[in-house]
């Protein structure tokens, strides 16, 4: 075994970055450390400035052959390293929760089945893809999607995979290639996914896969002017650097940052229904940009709601996420649990009231806290925690329900229960947010677009969308006659 190999839970991981097809280590090293117990999981390759510009030239390199691929054969492909991600799901779910602490069962059956979705989804989308030809006074208009060249993929640390190949899987197809740069705080399924591609057939180039701390490589990445798209999940302050960064080029972005997502229950509400997704809300140990902390439950109701709510959350069981049993790991790293801990201390000094929860647990695990009697301009209500800490406040009508759950910076999603067909119509026309969801929550189809509005970001991916996000889209225009034989 290669001294830049770690065994995770039996499972061997290359520590060096992934460029052009070949592994390259660093001079220095990060160290990685598992949130369950604290433990170092091993020493990881750290990017600097130099391996971002190999990676880039790679990737450009590569990119001429790569975009003549032909569609069918770019599919085939993609759906070739589908197949790679499902022979290997059990290693990925166990390296996966290692590394950042989600539920081994979640990663099992949901997560890595979904990272495969991902490329399958993506490869059949692109084979679909096309725009009628239309006419304008008799002449024609053919639109085409170009691929657009190398994109720089900065992607987070709480769904590492699936969301780096929710970025990876369009941009492959649309015949582009990728640098990716995965969160310093999980990096390992980054690198297995490098393996799983070049077992593929992924020409060498085509996807590089760079470590390391975004203050030493980010701007390297983002700043390069062979760069020609570059899609960031993440927060709102690193997303202002890189469009800074981007700027002196013009770099499309795509950005999908922070969210405090209002869950808005009317008093029509099936209450067993509203209660127990809530409570999901503290999904992943809050660590969920989607997720609804902000609880706007309707007055008359409010009670009832708030005891079924406590009865349930208290019997979520925390721990080990690795148990089969386990509702609620540990946060990921101890900056994490500190940040949320100061967002509930300094709120309950304000006056607010922790129903349940307010307190840190043993390790690096928060409980799960649900606060209430906070003002809607404070910070606790204003910003985002991304921890497993929810509000709740009450409205009386839809006009203080709407308002309420529009009042922040943010709009990436929101959640409506009511058993009012035209309650639902009226308020979520009226809500800001890129996804609302009605009596459900979490339901997402790939096809559907995909971003936030206000700073939750830039842009919508997602079928088409994606496609257009990826791609140079291209019209052109053939007069009706004109053409000379040549025989």
């Amino acid at each position: 075994m290669s001294e830049h190999t770690i065994t995770v839970a039996g499972v061997a991981v290359d520590t060096r970055h992934w460029i052009g097809g070949e592994r390259v280590a660093s001079t220095q090293t990060f160290e990685d450390v598992s949130p369950i117990d604290g433990s170092t999981i091993g020493d990881i390759s750290r990017g600097t400035a130099m391996e971002a510009a190999a990676a880039v030239a790679a990737a450009k390199a590569a990119f001429p052959a790569w975009a003549a691929t032909s569609r069918a054969e770019r599919a085939r492909i993609l759906h070739a390293i589908a197949d790679g991600v499902e022979k290997r799901i059990e290693e990925l779910a166990i390296v996966e929760t290692t590394d950042n602490g989600a539920l081994l069962r979640s990663h099992r059956r949901g997560v890595m089945p979904r990272v495969a979705h991902n490329f399958r989804f993506f490869a059949d989308w692109l084979l679909s893809l096309e725009h009628e030809d239309f006419e304008t006074r008799g002449h024609s208009n053919h639109v085409s999607w170009d691929p657009a060249g190398p994109c720089v993929l900065i992607t987070p640390w709480n769904a590492p995979l699936m969301l780096a190949t929710w970025k990876v899987a369009p941009a492959l197809a649309a015949g582009n290639t990728v640098v990716l740069k995965p969160a310093e705080w999980s990096p390992l399924t980054a690198s297995l996914l490098a393996d799983i591609a070049a077992e593929a057939g992924l020409p060498a180039g085509v996807l590089n896969v760079v470590q390391g701390y975004g203050s030493e490589i980010g701007d390297a990445l983002t700043s390069h002017p062979d760069v020609r798209r570059i899609s960031f999940t993440g927060s709102v302050p690193t997303a202002k650097r890189i469009a800074e960064s981007a700027a002196a080029n013009l770099t499309p972005l795509s950005l999908e940052l922070g969210g405090k997502s209002p869950l808005l229950v009317f008093a029509d509400a099936d209450l067993d229904l509203a209660v127990d997704l809530a409570v999901e809300q503290y999904d992943n140990a809050g660590q969920v940009c989607l997720a609804g902390t902000r609880l706007l439950v309707e007055e008359s109701v409010a009670e009832e709601f708030t005891r079924r709510f406590v009865e349930k959350a208290s019997a979520l069981k925390q721990g080990d996420p690795r148990d089969e049993a386990t509702d609620i790991g540990p946060n990921i790293h101890p900056r994490q649990l500190e940040k949320i801990d100061g967002f509930v201390q300094r709120a309950v000094a304000a006056g607010a009231r922790a129903v349940i929860g307010g307190h840190r647990g043993d390790g690096q695990y928060y409980v799960p806290t649900l606060l209430t009697d906070v003002a809607q301009d404070s910070e606790i209500v204003q910003e985002e925690v991304f921890g497993p800490v929810l509000t709740l406040q009450t409205f009386t009508d839809e006009e203080e329900a709407v308002r309420l759950a529009n009042g922040t910076r943010f709009g990436l999603a929101a959640t409506v229960f009511t058993g009012d067909h035209e309650c639902a119509e009226r308020v979520t026309a009226r809500l800001v947010a890129g996804t609302v969801w009605v009596n459900c929550f979490f339901v997402r189809d790939l096809q559907a677009p995909f971003g936030g509005s206000r700073l939750s970001g830039v842009g919508r991916e997602g079928g088409t969308w994606s496609f257009d996000f990826y791609c140079d889209v291209k019209n052109t225009v053939t007069a009706p006659s004109g053409w000379r034989n040549h025989g």
